[in-house]
């Protein structure tokens, strides 16, 4: 017999270090009331009704109830058989923009920390889809391959900022040819999606072309456009003193806009393609994953083995709570 839950033995100790010392607190007060409320004489003939070893047993058979109800929460688990089990799910490329443009305040706190907030929330509905991070901006780095460790995927999202790629710019068709290059193999045509999360401001990388060969390769493009499109936003930068400015350039503040147009063309190349324009407003991508990957066909990927346990924490309960019964049928007083 093993446990399934070691923790709950923790509750083991509140026997001697509150049970047990309230029980006899419990008997030194009834006498003591005793001797308040009557005479010796009639705590005598009291006394005489009432037997020690029967009050004794009822504290036992309590504390003993106890001990039973914390194993059953400890799970005790038994009969060990190796379970053979099938895990179906997708290949998903995060393809995020970490440009100074994705720093635009537009979406608070700003684009991209939104952006991974985001990415944050959808990790915990997922089910064995495939998950890869990639990011870009003038150019692209794989920072996680496909894992099934969402862990992992977390702790690299965590440390991503403006400063994860060596060059300036945004060149969203280099990193989509790059995902679809390094990160997805071969073998499968289909199952295989990519979420790229950007403002859609492009230099010069031809996307759309680059989108169209992977849509060929049988990869899809969901595109989540971040920002205004109309107004733009103007992008803040901290300098050595913690001063904050604005982006200029050649003496003029920059204004970053989602360009939706290249974003809606991009999707669009690769069959089943969605663009998403979350513009300034509410981001969730776990909802935007459930309704257009999570309900998707999903392959077989590798299947594992594991030991499947029987539990056993309704014996340990029942036995428990019957003691319980049987300590209030249990009177105290001697059989005359």
């Amino acid at each position: 017999m093993d446990l399934g839950n070691y923790d709950a033995l923790w509750l083991l100790f509140a026997l001697p270090v509150a049970i047990l010392p309230a029980c006899i607190w419990s008997f030194y007060r009834k006498r003591r009331a005793l001797k308040i409320l009557a005479g010796v004489e009639i705590i005598e003939k009291i006394n005489s009704s009432v037997s020690l070893p029967r009050q004794v047993f009822k504290a036992i058979i309590l504390m003993t109830a106890f001990v039973l109800i914390v194993i059953a929460l400890s799970r005790p688990i038994c009969n060990p058989h190796p379970k053979e089990i099938k895990r179906k799910g997708r290949d998903v490329v995060i393809l995020l923009d970490v440009s100074r443009s994705m720093l635009a305040e537009d979406i608070k706190p700003n684009r991209l920390q939104r952006a991974t907030i985001a990415i944050n929330d959808m990790m915990a509905g997922l089910g064995g889809d495939r998950i890869a991070i990639v990011t870009f901006a003038g150019d692209s780095t794989v920072r996680c391959p496909l894992t099934n460790d969402y862990s992992f995927v977390r702790m690299v999202l965590n440390n991503i900022t403006t400063e994860s790629t060596t060059l300036g710019g945004t060149r969203v068709g280099d990193a989509i040819r790059d995902a679809t290059k390094k990160v997805f193999d071969d073998q499968v045509r289909e199952y295989r999606d990519i979420i790229l999360i950007t403002d859609g401001d492009d230099h010069d990388s031809f996307p759309i072309p680059a989108a169209e060969a992977a849509g060929a390769e049988g990869i899809r493009i969901i595109a989540i456009g971040l920002g205004d499109e109309k107004e733009g936003s103007l992008i803040p930068i901290t300098g050595p003193d913690g001063r904050k400015t604005f982006l200029e350039y050649a003496g003029k503040p920059v204004r970053s806009r989602l360009d939706g147009d290249t974003l809606r063309k991009v999707a669009l190349a690769t069959p089943g393609g969605r663009y998403v324009p979350v513009v300034t407003g509410t981001f969730d991508l776990d909802e935007i994953y459930d309704w257009l990957i999570a309900s998707e066909r999903k392959r077989e990927l590798e299947s594992a083995q594991m030991m499947q346990y029987d539990e056993i924490f309704q014996l340990f309960l029942a036995m428990g709570i019957a003691l319980i019964f049987c300590e209030a049928l249990i009177s105290e007083r001697k059989k005359i």
